[in-house]
């Protein structure tokens, strides 16, 4: 039941930027929010390196933009938009056939549109300092969610007596020094909704498959990401390489990618199977270097020198990347699941976090639209009824929408990795712009565009660019044919056809 003030005791597990969004969603319609986090305030400069450092670099493009928008939080988004570098397309790094380096940028937008590079732990500190301000918002750290019961709306923490210290993407890392007799006992906590944005490895996704009949699929892809760095420049601590790009440095099965920070560094990942990763390791220092450089021309010794390349590849963790589809994305009234929670995918498109915290808006949306925050008496249903129409709705309408953004973002790995050296890449980059720019009342955008600069549903996308794809083959197939008739016309005009005007005439008789 909800509070003494008729509010809802809405109970977010996970503090991340997408946790930390929705738990200000609520607060702000006067929810009481209570906020639960593995691990220790991401915000100490001690949690920090610990979680974010190995974590991919975000780019921040409209959707998550538009949603912090909506939060209605005087401040929050110039504010974040303050601390963001403007990307405005890709820089192309290669080398010619006769052994010359070479950088080719290519614009993300023809209308100069862009997307921003932030750092994660700067995005993750504004929000929870904004909720901290919240007089109906308490946080809690080192809260560990062990159990849910989401027919009497209660869950049970642990409270972590040695904080979390391990990479999100590698939790068997940690080992607790607590023995089962030193256990804390745990916490019951009762909530009338519980958000769970905990991550691809959600612990509010596991307690809600005890519940809910949840399909659920989950797929490793054949590669290992690892983490680097590029240091300002030592003359001048400017930027070693042009800040307004994101740099690509594409392998075919493999590729690294570079991307600005606001101190003047570069966090760069590199992405290959296992195998490369497996046949790097065991090289001497100069076969290694010289395998890098083969593949990822002027990145060493230019930009990173040969000892802390090789450093950097051995201490930093060779993590794999995680897709994962699942629906429902709620129970009953009780529980819905957020960003990762319930879409993880890998991040070639830029879009994980974007999409989580469009999840967070599309999620409101509904519940706003379903009168869950109206207190007129004329309703005739309960506000759990009401809300468990606007969850109902929510996962009809974004399991589709979650489900085309991790297909498009596996698929844009092969884009980045080997189709931007396309000419037939750039010829239809090309032409769709040129329609778009020149015929605009024909709708017409590239599928980036469409992903990056706008907020139309990710499987509307899908479906538009398929539709667009189409038309190009079959303007092509026209244009082939026209100019083959053309020639044949040319080639008739210019040739003796008296035989056949005497063949055909000899037919009429």
């Amino acid at each position: 039941m909800p509070d003494g003030n008729g509010k809802q005791r809405v109970l977010v597990v996970g503090a991340g930027p997408v946790g930390a969004l929705a738990a200000l969603y609520a607060a702000r319609r006067g929810d009481n929010v209570a906020v639960y986090e593995l691990r220790d305030d991401l915000r100490n400069p001690s949690t920090t390196p610990l979680n974010f450092t190995k974590s991919i670099n975000l780019a921040l493009s409209e959707r998550g933009i538009n949603s912090m928008r909506h939060a209605n939080c005087e401040g929050l988004l110039e504010a974040v938009l303050e601390e963001s570098i403007p990307m405005h397309g890709r820089m192309i790094h290669g080398r010619r056939q006769d052994g010359e380096f070479y950088e080719e940028p290519q614009l993300y937008d023809a209308r100069g549109r862009y997307i921003r590079a932030v750092d994660r732990a700067m995005l993750n500190k504004m929000l929870l300092d904004f909720l901290e301000q919240m007089p109906n918002v308490t946080l809690h750290f080192n809260h560990k969610l062990t159990g849910a019961d989401f027919k009497k709306n209660v869950a049970w923490f642990e409270q972590r007596a040695v904080p979390k210290r391990d990479h999100a993407q590698n939790p068997t890392g940690n080992a607790s020094t607590q023995s089962n007799k030193d256990r804390p006992e745990e916490i019951a906590v009762h909530f009338d909704f519980m958000i769970g944005a905990d991550g691809a490895h959600s612990a509010a996704r596991f307690h809600m498959m005890k519940f809910a009949r949840l399909a659920y699929q989950q797929e490793y892809i054949d590669t290992l990401w690892c983490e680097f760095h590029i240091n300002p420049r030592s003359s001048d601590s400017s930027f070693a390489i042009s800040p307004d790009h994101l740099h690509i440095w594409p392998g075919g099965s493999f590729m690294f990618i570079a991307i600005p920070s606001v101190d003047k560094s570069f966090t760069c990942t590199l992405f290959a199977p296992e195998s490369y990763f497996a046949a790097l390791a065991p090289l001497s220092s100069e076969k290694f270097v010289s395998s890098f450089s083969e593949n990822f021309p002027g990145v060493c010794p230019d930009l990173i020198s040969p000892e802390d390349l090789r450093q950097q590849f051995t201490e930093n963790p060779h993590l794999p990347l995680l897709s994962i589809k699942c629906t429902p994305y709620h129970y009953r009234s009780s529980v819905v699941i957020i960003g990762d929670a319930a879409h993880a995918m890998v991040p070639f498109y830029g879009q994980g976090m974007n999409a989580g915290l469009e999840d967070v808006r599309v999620l409101f949306d509904f519940l706003d639209s379903h009168d869950v925050y109206s207190d007129s008496p004329k309703l005739a249903t309960s506000p759990s009824e009401r809300r468990e129409g606007a969850l109902n709705a929510y996962t009809i309408q974004r399991t589709p929408d979650a489900a085309a953004v991790n297909d498009l973002a596996l698929r844009n790995y092969q884009e980045m990795s080997v189709g931007v050296k396309s000419p037939l890449y750039r010829m239809r980059k090309w032409l769709e712009e040129s329609v778009s720019l020149y015929l605009p009342n024909l709708g017409w955008s590239t599928q980036y565009s469409r992903v990056s600069f706008e907020n139309q549903r990710y499987s509307e996308v899908e479906k538009a660019v398929a539709r667009q794809g189409k038309m190009i083959v079959t303007a092509i197939s026209l244009g082939s044919v026209g100019l083959a008739g053309l020639a044949a016309f040319g080639l008739l005009r210019r040739s003796d056809l008296s035989p056949l005007r005497k063949l055909l005439d000899n037919l009429k008789n």
